[in-house]
This record gives C-alpha cells, sequence and structure tokens, in this order.
C-alpha cells in the first residue's frame, strides 16, 4: 500500500468513527458488571450467548459467588446450575472456576490487568482479555472483535480477513489507540441496528458514503 493510499486509508477510517459516534452516543459495553472480576465472568458465559440472557443470569450468580474466592469453592454442580441456560454451560463453569482458582492463588484474589496474565487464565483468550482490559481497566491494548466487528470491518474494506486477530490487527493499524475499545462497540452497536448479517439496511445507513459494501447483497 503506499503512503498516499495508506493516508486516504486512515482517514476514512476516521471518518468512520467520528459518524459511528453522532450515530451512537449511547454506545457501551452491553455487559452489566460492577468490576472487573464480574465482567471476566460475563464474558466468558457470553461465549455463543446474547448478552441479554448473560445479563439476566449474573444477578443471581454474583449474589451466590461474587468474588474470585467465591467462584472457585462453590460446588461444580451448583455453578453448572447458575449458568446453564448461557448454554455450554459444563465447560463454562470449569472455566469460571479455574480462572477463580488462579486469580485466588497467583494475583492475590485480584483480575489481573495485563494482556500476559489475562491469557494465563482458563477460559479466556484475547476476545475476552481485550473486553476486560478495555472496559474494567481502561486499557486500550488491542480491539475486541466478535461477529458483528469482523462483518463490518469486511463490508466497510478495512480488511480481507476472517481470523479475527487478523481482523484486529488491520484495525488497529488503522484506528488511533485511545479509540479502540469505544470502537468496538460501535461497530457492535451498528452492526445490531442497521448492518446486520442478512438484511443490511443501507438505505438508513450513516456510513452509505464511506462504504464499498464488500459482501453486502
Amino acid at each position: 500500500m503506499s503512503k498516499k493510499s495508506a493516508a486516504e486509508s486512515k482517514q476514512r477510517a476516521r471518518t468512520v468513527y467520528q459518524t459511528l459516534r453522532r450515530c451512537y452516543p449511547d454506545a457501551h459495553c452491553a455487559l452489566e458488571h460492577r468490576d472487573a472480576f464480574e465482567l471476566l465472568v460475563a464474558t466468558i458465559l457470553s461465549a455463543q450467548c446474547t448478552d441479554e440472557r448473560v445479563n439476566k443470569v449474573t444477578p443471581t450468580l454474583f449474589k451466590q459467588c461474587g468474588s474470585p474466592a467465591a467462584m472457585a469453592r462453590i460446588d461444580r454442580s451448583d455453578l453448572e446450575e447458575l449458568v446453564r441456560t448461557t448454554g455450554f454451560f459444563r465447560n463454562k463453569a470449569k472455566s469460571l472456576q479455574g480462572a477463580s482458582t488462579v486469580i485466588v492463588k497467583e494475583h492475590g484474589g485480584q483480575v489481573p490487568d495485563t494482556m500476559d496474565a489475562l491469557l494465563t487464565l482458563p477460559g479466556v483468550a484475547r476476545k475476552t482479555a481485550n473486553v476486560v482490559l478495555g472496559n474494567a481497566f481502561g486499557k486500550n491494548v488491542g480491539m475486541v472483535v466478535d461477529t458483528h466487528v469482523g462483518r463490518l470491518a469486511r463490508r466497510l474494506g478495512f480488511t480481507k480477513e476472517e481470523n479475527p486477530v487478523k481482523v484486529e490487527q488491520d484495525l488497529m493499524a488503522l484506528f488511533n489507540q485511545r479509540t479502540w475499545t469505544l470502537l468496538a462497540h460501535l461497530l457492535i452497536s451498528h452492526g445490531r441496528r442497521v448492518c446486520k448479517a442478512r438484511r443490511p439496511d443501507c438505505a438508513a445507513c450513516k456510513l452509505l458514503d464511506l462504504c464499498p459494501q464488500v459482501g453486502v447483497d
């Protein structure tokens, strides 16, 4: 990519970001939480599950085990029942207890605030780590790439990649680091409300003039 085209791509990225901010001034993390541990738990539960469902489950869950120590010692079968409706409940319960145990034993009961440390926790990959770092600690270390972010990044022509890690790298190269956490929320909001997977509402899209509409039927 030439210097001119790279500069043009970054300028378009800035304009997209500014437009989305105007469209979705209320964009924020949809997973309800009060601290880093609650966000970590909610994010693990959100895998292949809606945020709405997770938010229905977590209030009762946190009443019974709202700390890493409590989560680590609760009976596994009881934990499975508490998270059953989020799907894949056995694996999720195992991850929650595994992560909680490591947090208690190796981090003094506090959720770590670095990418390397978070990635050592059972059930935590880059996406989950980015959610926690960006929203609980205010650290823009990387970008959350879920199905909405990936889809919009491709449709907007910011990437050709399917692999979330490669999509993340392409987006990080285009957008200012300070915007990464909010940008993910903005793209998710747009993906849910306008640029939907099956029937994107291009006629109502404020990004239409900026979008090459890659992969839009």
